[in-house]
């Protein structure tokens, strides 16, 4: 990924926009000039160009920008192809960047070079690689905790359901957790039946039983950041079965339980001066004689009864024990991330998570983050108009709407019964996965908001 050479030992790798190709031209020599004319070589994002040397062997590579406007609006996505398409060996980046710009470019490289290959059979060496010398400006000691941290909960969403189940999740968020000095525990049995009730009833028709997971860091007196990560190993809807295709890609239900745990991780390793608090709520969504059931009404840590409309529902209903618990401490920041509904993927695509929150500023503070790194959320409204879609003939509310309509609000809406404390609360309803080959960016998991929620609690704390 990274090799520690002597940067003139490494060959140069230049990033030219469509804008600037004609001026870098000219500054180039005749031959590479011919060469990347015979290559069609128009800067276009993405395209990659090796500019041979004497001996046959790439001397220097062109990266293509596209039509970004100046270098200091690079994101990492722009980088992350290159990886793949240079030829293998140490490259350096030669164009000059500004601070920021470099560490983006150094994000975006360590996130192409990312393999998920576990399960693979190695029938051939090791395929040789293209490195990267850390480029200058670059803070590469942030580079390395955000790259660990997005390669963790990428490994853990790809992980197929048979070998991530709820107790193993639970077991590596404690092991992360205590390796970076945190204290914590598992809820599991008798104790989670009786204090977290609407989490035992999701996963308890599951082989392995549910539970959740709670951990602690930093110094008491600090400002209190609390995260909640929904973690559903696997969500075959319950008895309000999913279709096949519905069901094809939920090992990654526990999306919102990675993304959590990398940004844990990174707050953690940067010693940044917060009381952190994570929970995480792991269960599998299953099928036997003690699946709850449409129709049932749960009883809640926080003391609502919910109505069961729709057990395919379940993630608000592991979430809001959680976030009860979490609530009772009235942190200065709350947060919840969770592959939570279709209904924000309808609205917004699987690129940009919707955003909710209680405090607009805070809201759009996390908005402009992500549009700084690349790593986008898009605001929506908790819309009080809708507030009735959510109650119930039997219970004190329902966990799903009779109508088709606005389904990621009334999602926010059922989640928002649940913080009455918190002044400031965020919730972001994500996709976790990338369903289209990218350069750089497979087909597979995709860590959506870490970045921009970190950059937030920096600003906030740091």
């Amino acid at each position: 990924m990274f090799e520690e050479h002597d940067a003139s030992a490494a060959r140069p790798l230049w990033l030219v926009t469509e804008g600037s190709l004609a001026s870098w031209l000219e500054a180039q020599d005749a031959a590479t000039r011919h060469w990347l004319a015979a290559m069609r070589f128009t800067a276009e994002r993405h395209q990659v160009a090796a500019v041979p040397g004497a001996d046959g062997g790439a001397r220097m590579a062109v990266l293509g920008l596209g039509k970004l406007a100046s270098l200091e609006s690079l994101e990492p996505w722009h980088v992350a192809g290159a990886p793949d398409r240079l030829p293998p060996g140490p490259w350096r980046i030669a164009t000059p960047l500004p601070a920021a710009t470099a560490t983006a470019a150094a994000i975006g490289w360590a996130y192409g070079s990312y393999r998920f290959d576990r399960y693979r059979t190695r029938t051939a060496p090791e395929k040789a690689v293209a490195s990267l010398v850390p480029p200058q400006l670059a803070e590469m000691a942030h580079v390395r905790r955000i790259s660990a941290a997005l390669a963790m909960a990428r490994d853990l969403i790809n992980t197929p359901a048979s070998d991530l189940t709820p107790e193993r999740l639970a077991e590596q968020a404690l092991e992360m957790a205590t390796r970076c000095g945190a204290h914590g525990h598992i809820v599991t049995g008798d104790a989670l039946r009786e204090g977290y009730p609407a989490i035992h009833a999701v996963g308890r028709a599951a082989e392995s039983a549910p539970r959740l997971v709670d951990f602690t860091w930093g110094e008491p007196g600090a400002p209190r950041v609390t995260l909640v990560g929904k973690g559903v190993c696997f969500d075959s809807g319950g008895l309000d079965i999913k279709s096949p295709p519905g069901m094809l890609l939920m090992k990654k239900d526990m999306g919102g339980a990675a993304c959590v745990l990398a940004l844990a991780r990174i707050v953690m390793e940067s010693a940044l001066p917060v009381r952190l608090r994570v929970l995480v709520p792991a269960v599998e969504n299953a099928i036997s004689g003690g699946a709850y059931r449409p129709g049932d009404v749960l009883g809640t840590r926080k003391g609502l009864s919910v109505e069961v409309g729709n057990t395919d529902a379940e993630g608000r209903l592991v979430l809001c024990d959680a976030l009860s618990a979490a609530d009772m401490e009235k942190p200065d920041l709350l947060v919840d991330l969770a592959t939570l509904t279709g209904a924000a993927r309808v609205a917004l695509g699987p690129e940009l998570p919707a955003l909710f929150g209680s405090r607009a500023a805070t809201v759009e503070a996390l908005a402009r983050h992500g549009r700084d790194l690349g790593d986008p959320l898009w605001p929506m409204p908790l819309w009080d108009g809708y507030e009735d879609e959510i109650t119930s003939r039997v219970g004190d509310l329902s966990n799903v709407s009779a109508s088709p309509f606005a389904g990621a609000i009334i999602g926010g809406l059922f989640l928002r019964r649940f913080v009455t404390e918190a002044s400031d609360w965020l919730h972001v309803d994500l996709y976790a996965w990338n369903g289209k080959e990218r350069p750089g960016r497979p087909v597979g998991a995709e860590p959506q908001a870490v970045r921009a929620l970190y950059a937030l609690l920096v600003e906030r704390y740091g």
